[in-house]
């Protein structure tokens, strides 16, 4: 059987000299040169957003490219400790590669036997590497500097793996209409630091609803993100048409273009399903 394994060395192996020229202190580009781990953090972070684009675009070739891209900036980052003698790339793979068994118990350790336990292996697995002597809070390990949406989503995770979470779907849906009764009470009152306070309860609620319907929150925002563009370029374009601006036309005209544009994505819709 061909061993495909010598193939992915030799590739990883490229990129890697690659990354070591670009950052050669004596025939290196320049730009990458005057990069650290502060100026390349942004890149980094973009590149995984045009990964997640590419998926939901479900465009094959881009995700091809963009997993090329964010897999640089690991090499990257890697070759940034590297020169600072802190490690290099193939310690961070050792790294993962014994994070992904040690709390993979229930795949790669044969003696688990309780299947049963799967889905909690990982929490359970990962809490156990951050015992010391200090007892630590469940929540440990949540970065804070994550996108808040994300950081909710684990945060909620995290707590119902230790048995901190709602029962049953109505729960939560009560839960936040509970929420959104307490921010009207705020409105009316127009307190302002109540009421921000009382809408940041009602988004943890609304991603704590996603997670119990198994949707992703920041998928499903990102999605109606692009759909409500979509809509609004087609009632601008309506206008232009028409040879009118939004300022001069009616809120009524504006929602009835509304309409339309939904009518028709929702038409176009049920023709690709």
């Amino acid at each position: 059987m061909h061993n495909k394994n010598i193939k992915r060395e030799t590739k990883i192996n490229d990129l890697l000299d690659i990354m070591a020229s670009l950052r050669d202190p004596n025939t290196g580009c320049e730009w990458h040169l005057q990069q650290d781990f502060s100026s390349i953090a942004a890149y980094t972070v973009e590149e995984a957003y045009e990964v997640l684009e590419a998926i939901e675009q479900k465009n094959m070739p881009a995700l091809r490219d963009e997993l090329g891209d964010l897999l640089f900036q690991v090499v990257y980052h890697s070759k940034l400790a590297e020169e600072q003698n802190d490690f290099c790339f193939d310690d961070v793979v050792e790294a993962v590669c014994n994070k992904m068994t040690r709390r993979h118990s229930h795949v790669f350790d044969s003696s688990v036997e309780n299947r049963k336990l799967a889905a909690n292996a990982w929490e359970l697995n990962k809490r156990s590497e951050n015992k010391s002597s200090v007892q630590q809070s469940a929540l440990s390990g949540v970065d804070s500097k994550q996108p808040a949406i994300r950081q909710a989503y684990k945060i909620q995770k995290k707590a119902s793996a230790v048995g901190f979470d709602w029962d049953n779907l109505k729960d939560v849906v009560d839960k936040l209409d509970e929420e959104i009764a307490e921010l009207k009470v705020e409105i009316n009152q127009n307190n302002q630091l109540r009421i921000a306070e009382e809408l940041g309860d009602v988004l943890f609620s609304c991603i704590n609803l996603a997670r119990h319907l198994k949707v992703n929150p920041e998928s499903c925002l990102r999605q109606t993100n692009q759909r409500f563009s979509r809509r609004f370029e087609y009632i601008e374009q309506q206008l232009q048409q028409s040879g009118l601006s939004m300022e001069e036309s009616s809120l009524a005209d504006l929602d009835k273009l509304w309409d339309e544009a939904k009518t028709i994505s929702l038409s176009l819709r049920s023709k690709n399903q």
